[in-house]
């Protein structure tokens, strides 16, 4: 793996949108790469922000001062708990920033993510490509090397350029960001036991009523439950609504979560439906997608030569 030094300041600003990866094994590393990333950039009066797991915020905020006043600190663990919210932050960020050249340093991937959050996080890297063309914007990602080869091999894909003691490369894996997304769509795995209702739009009050009884007999507080109950009927009335009239749902525990599955005759032609915020004024929807992002700890699409399917993962307290 390359040896991070500070990252050259020269950076080619005939290219507007510029999305690094920098590769890090230790915190000298992590400091000598990002955090004079983010020093360059806020002296230079660029607004800042630091989207990373909550142990390397308090670390660069020690490096940089937290009360630095071009630097906006998020934690990545609570924010990015479900990597679908992320771009919508990003893009937050960036539209109340559109006059300053925003920086951003995302890290949406660490030690101890499951392969499922992993795998949803790398579909969201490949999605900042198509998101971010053409703005005036610039996207650093560390990645550490202790992730899985896998992992880390897939940041070479989704980034077209490399962070490295010679300042920045040009990524020779990487790869169209429609071609990353199919690859996402690895076959889902199937529950060994699951309960199993079928709805058309005389059934989504009944359906949703025997979720809402069954998210409870399988102990999601008050709290939770009502979320992930909106995101359950968000995803059955979009299969009214666009996936041929009917589909079927699916409900299960996971070791530490409960888990709905939604599947119809839809199709989803936008990868970047539900990642970023929809225009409430557009009749082109989304909404529902968004809001089951917002709500759920996971959420997991895929689409089949059959129609659609949809995992809505809640996590039990």
């Amino acid at each position: 793996m390359t040896t991070l030094t500070r990252p050259s300041p020269g950076r080619d600003h005939d290219a507007v949108f510029h999305h690094p990866a920098v590769f890090y094994s230790t915190q000298e590393e992590y400091l000598d790469g990002v955090g004079e990333f983010i020093r360059a950039d806020a002296s230079r009066g660029r607004p800042v922000l630091v989207a990373v797991p909550g142990e390397r915020l308090s670390l660069l905020q020690e490096a940089l001062g937290a009360d630095h006043p071009r630097i906006t600190w998020v934690d990545m663990r609570q924010a990015g708990r479900n990597p679908g919210r992320i771009l919508s932050m990003l893009q937050d960020f960036a539209d109340r920033n559109r006059t300053g050249r925003p920086s951003i340093v995302g890290e949406p991937i660490w030690v101890g993510r499951t392969a499922e959050e992993a795998r949803e996080a790398t579909r969201h890297e490949a999605l900042i490509n198509l998101a971010f063309a053409r703005r005036d914007a610039t996207i650093l990602c560390p990645y550490e090397t202790a992730l899985p080869e896998p992992v880390l091999a897939q940041a070479g894909r989704t980034h077209p350029v490399i962070a490295g003691s010679g300042g920045y490369r040009p990524s020779p894996a990487h790869a169209d960001p429609h071609e990353v997304c199919r690859d996402c769509d690895t076959p889902l795995p199937e529950p060994a036991d699951a309960t199993v209702l079928h709805f058309g739009e005389q059934e989504l009050a009944s359906v949703r009523d025997a979720a809402r009884q069954w998210a409870e007999t399988a102990g999601l507080s008050p709290r939770r439950g009502t979320d992930w109950l909106l995101a359950v009927s968000e995803a059955t009335s979009n299969s009214v609504r666009h996936g041929g009239g009917k589909g079927t749902l699916r409900l299960w525990r996971g070791a530490r979560s409960v888990i709905a599955e939604i599947r119809d005759r839809g199709r989803m032609a936008d990868p970047l439906i539900g990642r970023q915020r929809p225009d409430p004024f557009s009749a082109a929807g989304g909404r529902g997608v968004w809001m089951m992002h917002q709500l759920c700890d996971l959420v997991e699409m895929r689409m089949l030569t059959t129609g659609l399917t949809v995992r809505l993962h809640m996590t039990v307290d």
